[in-house]
């Protein structure tokens, strides 16, 4: 019998279709799939309890001895004038990665160094400045040797994550983060599972709490996530409007001849009316112009035409804002306000051309 394929179709299980696992003539065993599906929710259901509870172990730790660590750690980092230099090898290593990258995502300028590539050459990329923090479930991983030393002989602060209490690693570290005993969820006790849950939900805290003690705020996630779905969310209304000569403006008493001219130049749909003092106290649409519409519209002044009071933004919004509010009250183009005088125009294709949503 050729070898079974995954079920692909609704009508596989029904009819039980070539791709049906199942008996010599490729008609599916219901029972069969019940029992392992059963099997497969029981083993995903205990990777998942032992994993929760490896990480409310590390939080209940953080009421004694790990609580103090943690905040000594934290201090080593906000004081250091360097970067967190962070190492593990293997599943470690793979941990240590993301722990760096959400550390310089959030403000706590910070890298990856493979602790192999360290014996051979890379150990110059950790500055006396620095602090390195250093992940080993046991804490006797032997790549890690070198890293160790290398601190210890030029005084640079070392921060330790392991389960060993009696290692290399936390006798070498100036500060130890003792991880509680939890069972692996790998059935066999090998592959490391809960134990790299909990030095990554670490990692996280240490970062997280970096990030509420300097400050960090929306306005600096956005500059360094300028890309993506997170930086489109993040876009103010100044980052994307037009300002200086590409706002459109008249004043008042401008002829309706020249309130055309400007707004077919402009091609924003509109027209704002300011008077002297530089004060927005109206607006010309299209729709203005199409209701004021007759043999007369010529001869009048744009105060004749204008909507009083207009719609406006301030430059500081989210994009987003302004798109909801544009959607929500059906026009195409919002003046930024500041001091009740414009200093851009934000238009609906604006918000559609950077991706706000």
């Amino acid at each position: 019998m050729r070898q079974a394929e995954p079920l692909t179709h609704v009508e596989d299980l029904k009819y039980g279709s070539d791709n049906a696992a199942g008996s010599e003539d490729g008609l599916l065993d219901a029972a069969s799939v019940a029992d392992n599906s059963v099997g497969d929710l029981v083993s995903a259901r205990r990777v998942l309890w032992l994993e929760a509870a490896g990480i409310g172990a590390v939080s209940q730790a953080m009421d004694g001895a790990l609580g103090q660590a943690f905040a000594a750690a934290v201090d080593l980092i906000a004081a250091s004038a360097g970067r967190v230099v962070v190492t593990g090898m293997g599943k470690s290593g793979h941990v240590a990665r993301k722990i760096a990258a959400t550390m310089a995502s959030v403000g706590t300028p910070a890298l990856f160094v493979h602790p192999g590539e360290a014996s051979h050459g890379d150990m110059g990329m950790i500055h006396a400045e620095d602090v390195v923090i250093a992940l080993s479930n046991s804490g006797e991983t032997a790549e890690l040797g070198d890293i160790i030393g290398y601190c210890s002989r030029f005084g640079i602060h070392l921060i330790g994550i392991t389960s060993g209490a009696e290692s290399a690693l936390a006798e070498g570290a100036r500060v130890i983060l003792i991880l509680p005993r939890a069972a692996e969820a790998c059935p066999l006790g090998l592959a490391p599972t809960t134990s790299t849950t909990m030095m990554l939900a670490l990692g996280d805290a240490l970062a997280v709490t970096l990030l509420e003690r300097r400050g960090f705020s929306a306005d600096d996630f956005q500059i360094l996530h300028p890309g993506g779905k997170l930086g489109r969310r993040l876009m103010r209304v100044s980052d994307i409007m037009h300002t200086g000569k590409d706002i459109p403006l008249v004043a008042p008493e401008t002829s309706m001849a020249d309130v055309l001219l400007v707004m077919n130049s402009h091609r924003m749909g509109c027209a704002g009316v300011a008077i002297a003092a530089g004060t927005l106290v109206g607006i010309i649409t299209d729709g203005d112009l199409r209701r004021h519409m007759d043999s007369e519209l010529i001869s009048k002044s744009a105060s004749d035409v204008m909507t009083r009071n207009p719609l406006t933004i301030r430059p500081e919004a989210l994009a987003a804002e302004a798109l909801g509010l544009m959607n929500a009250r059906q026009v195409t183009g919002l003046f930024a306000l500041r001091d009740m005088q414009p200093v851009g125009f934000i238009h609906l294709h604006d918000c559609l051309r950077e991706g706000v949503a």
